[in-house]
């Protein structure tokens, strides 16, 4: 198990670097129409009905996000003011998050209700682990408690997938639709995305593989 999850590490870290070299090549290739990322992103929520979102420019690189809360489609400086073909990428996935909010669908609902319990055991799920492989031998109901809050980690990671995906269908089929790219653009940026899925796959099987893990270490005792 230990050996599976360096290799789930090492596969991980590929991923990363490759998503990072297809946003770095697909960066430099401008769109035919001249949109920018912030253009594209208001285009896609217009033609949703969407006017109660606002755009916003972020700090950071690939730190782009859709935010529930406030509903701000957030995009970092590199899609903001880009007019490429990752921008466009990245600015119609994150509306595409926006798109599902306002439809209500029922993935992104259910993984917004797991955010506030798990930002409340997120800083301590890793002492508990701790605390709970040490103490196993005398007591074995805090390693018990630390699995099940892992467990939750591990079930929002997985619920997180189709919600990505679905994001990155909506995203496709609306620049496909609107004609803001072309064919070429189109694939580059299916591309793009398609890698920055994968690195949510990647985790989500990291995740359930360390949660095994924890597992195996609970049944030694027994």
């Amino acid at each position: 198990m230990f050996i599976l999850l360096i290799l789930l590490m090492a596969v991980s870290w590929g991923i990363q670097w490759r998503l990072r070299s297809k946003f770095k090549k697909y960066a430099q290739v401008g769109l035919q129409s001249g949109l920018t990322g912030a253009q594209i992103a208001e285009l896609m929520l217009a033609d949703h009905g969407i006017t109660d979102v606002r755009i916003e420019s972020v700090e950071g690189s690939l730190s782009d996000h859709y935010n529930p809360a406030t509903k701000t489609v957030n995009l970092s400086e590199g899609v903001y003011a880009e007019r490429s073909a990752a921008a466009a990428a990245v600015a119609a996935h994150e509306c595409g998050h926006a798109v599902q909010h306002a439809t209500a669908y029922s993935m992104l609902q259910f993984r917004s209700a797991m955010v506030p319990a798990l930002s409340a055991v997120s800083r301590f799920m890793p002492m508990i682990l701790l605390a709970g492989v040490l103490m196993l031998r005398f007591n074995a109901i805090p390693l018990l408690v630390g699995i099940a809050l892992f467990a939750l980690a591990t079930l929002f990671s997985f619920v997180t997938l189709p919600v990505e995906f679905d994001a990155s269908r909506r995203a496709l089929a609306w620049m496909d639709k609107r004609g803001v790219v072309t064919v070429q653009e189109h694939a580059m940026a299916k591309d793009a995305l398609w890698w920055a899925a994968m690195t949510y796959v990647v985790a989500a099987i990291s995740s359930l593989a360390t949660l095994l893990y924890y597992v195996m270490i609970f049944m030694r005792r027994r």
